[in-house]
């Protein structure tokens, strides 16, 4: 197929640890869609990992290097795992429980990054990720790559905002910081700036995306659950849960100004070389997410990560059988339909016609 045949898309990837596993499988069966060609990906933490693997494996060996990339990297996150002193209990294993609530060293590890800083607890700055991410991914062929641009957000400690990292400036730090959880890492230093993870400020950031003028259709990965159906009932499941809508909060509040936007557009018919359309899709499985334990995202063991990889190939190949064909030609996912409990922008009332039967300039 001829690549003026293919349909273009952006992916914006969330982060949220282990979980990136989903956006791996998504990946995996979108590279597999040659009616579809990637554009631009914008990425946060493991969303900001699964990016620059991408990209590096599609300036390699195209989208077969691409998937092979992929699986790569998982695969040796989960082989790094297994050394890790974070493990599940015996009894999560007998229960068949994902995630570490009843693990003595996970729990233990949870109090201590409450009261010591991460400078002191780790003061080596052993980080085995940074390793992997170092030995696998070649960052010349990513900031080379011209297959699909990349953007990965950070936040910078002392101003609070988004920064957006792009080729040809992205580094295993760059990567590093984006996933750098304060009450796990100390802050990655760059140019004299100190950074955290780009969750607290875009998760992922979707500005870059609409503001490049490669592509209108813009996917957006979602794992973390925007809606939870039971309240939480301990202290754990309430932190937990704070910090799923503080990672949500960017995400929304970047959606509810596209929708603005687009309303600004459809009812001032303003000219889109002065404002870009968007047209938005999700791919996302709510329920399927709910289920799973803010713990389980520090368990990395490969029966889980590849349970993750099957369901978001299933997740894609869903989206893809219901809406392939909105692709080029209308939103497939209705940004009204989260949004219709918020303030909607006044219409400019019509004028009063003048006694000669013209308006009045």
């Amino acid at each position: 197929m001829a690549k003026d045949d293919k349909k273009l898309i952006d992916l914006a990837l969330q982060g949220g640890g282990s979980h990136g596993a989903l956006t791996w499988g998504v990946l995996d069966r979108l590279l597999e869609e040659e009616r579809l060609e990637i554009d631009g990906v914008s990425g946060t933490s493991a969303g900001a990992m699964n990016a620059v693997v991408l990209a590096d494996g599609l300036h390699k060996g195209g989208r077969e290097g691409a998937r092979q990339a992929l699986h790569t990297f998982w695969k040796g996150v989960s082989d790094a795992a297994r050394f890790s002193p974070i493990q599940r209990s015996p009894w999560d294993r007998l229960m068949g429980n994902d995630g570490l609530d009843t693990s003595p060293s996970y729990l233990f590890y949870e109090s201590l990054t409450q009261l010591v800083p991460p400078a002191k607890l780790n003061p080596l700055g052993i980080n085995p990720l940074r390793d992997l991410v170092s030995e696998l991914v070649d960052f010349e062929r990513v900031n080379a790559c011209r297959k699909a641009k990349v953007f990965i957000t950070a936040t910078n400690v002392r101003t609070g905002r988004a920064k957006v990292f792009r080729q040809p400036e992205l580094s295993v730090d760059t990567v590093m910081a984006s996933a750098c959880l304060p009450f796990m890492f100390p802050a990655v230093e760059i140019d004299g700036e100190a950074y955290w993870d780009g969750g607290y400020s875009g998760n992922p950031a979707l500005f870059p995306l609409v503001d490049d003028q490669g592509c209108r259709d813009l996917v957006v990965v979602q794992v973390n659950p925007l809606v939870r159906s039971q309240l939480p009932d301990s202290a754990r499941d309430i932190i937990n849960r704070i910090n799923e809508i503080t990672f949500n909060t960017s995400l929304i509040k970047e959606l509810r100004s596209i929708q603005l936007l687009q309303q600004l557009i459809d009812s001032e018919n303003v000219e889109l070389e002065r404002y870009r359309s968007m047209r938005l899709h999700l791919i996302h499985a709510e329920q399927e997410v709910e289920k799973l334990s803010a713990s389980s995202k520090l368990n990395a063991e490969w029966d889980f990560v590849s349970r993750l990889h099957t369901q978001g190939r299933a997740w894609a190949d869903l989206w893809l059988d219901q809406h392939f064909d909105s692709i080029g030609k209308c939103s497939s996912f209705d940004l009204n339909t989260v949004f219709q409990d918020t303030f909607r922008p006044f219409a400019r009332p019509e004028e009063a016609p003048t006694g000669r039967g013209e308006r009045e300039e």
